[in-house]
């Protein structure tokens, strides 16, 4: 594991910033697998800006995010595919045929999954995937559990994953309680894995996600074996050590 430590968020994000910018230019028909939430917000502005000064093409990229909310169609501006044009994809030269996301309105979760983890292979795999960490240390959707998830496959959101992500709603009672996500083989068998990580309120969960044991209990602490993690977190995520 590397570890890029940030004076701040804005830090941060340049910094993560850098390391996807790189993969793009030595690569420029890279495969990124990108994240949301609040976290890669500063890294997705931070390449727009190098993108409007040409110091960067995505025009022959693609794209695989890790998640959607079962039951938002990618109109719903709630919908991860929604924040993605919102925040990213609308302001870049990538064409919206190469960027994918799990399909929220398929209700047929066997098939949605399969298509997936099919499309992912289809592509070669993922060169770099962009993560962010959850309270409780998931990664994607993928909670704490028993057992490490292999594939994508349909989660119920723990109530510690809703109550971080109702701030996006207008009340708690909106926040879809189930959503698609990509699995942890998938997420592992990128070549390369990138971790934003800001707050103070996320010291905890780094200590126990990097610096203890490996456990599906907290699901990012297989990155530990990763080959190629780099985890970027600035001085309030980090203040335990």
């Amino acid at each position: 594991m590397k570890l890029i430590r940030a004076r701040d968020y804005a830090h941060m994000s340049r910094q993560a910033a850098n390391i996807i910018s790189a993969q793009v230019i030595l690569k420029p028909d890279s495969v990124l697998g990108l994240a949301t939430g609040s976290s890669p917000i500063g890294a997705y502005r931070q390449l727009i800006d190098w993108f409007n000064k040409g110091d960067v093409d995505f025009s022959k990229i693609k794209t695989v995010n890790l998640d959607e909310y079962i039951g938002l169609n990618a109109e719903n501006e709630q919908s991860y595919a929604y924040f993605m044009r919102k925040n990213f994809f609308d302001h870049i030269n990538v064409r919206s045929e190469n960027t994918f996301i799990p399909c929220g309105m398929n209700t047929d979760e066997a098939q949605e999954c399969a298509r997936y983890d099919a499309l992912i292979r289809s592509l070669g795999g993922i060169d770099l995937q962009l993560l962010g960490l959850g309270p409780n240390g998931h990664i994607g959707f993928n909670e704490p559990d028993d057992v490490f998830t292999k594939g994508t496959h349909r989660v119920e959101l723990t109530e510690a994953t809703i109550q971080a992500n109702k701030r996006f709603f207008e009340s708690e009672e909106e926040v879809p309680r189930a959503a698609y996500t990509m699995g942890i083989c998938d997420i592992m068998q990128a070549l390369r894995v990138v971790m934003v990580v800001s707050g103070e309120e996320k010291a905890e969960i780094v200590k126990k996600a990097f610096f203890g044991p490996v456990t599906p209990r907290v699901p990012a602490s297989i990155l530990q074996l990763h080959k190629d993690f780099t985890l970027v977190a600035d001085e309030a995520a980090l203040k335990c050590f």
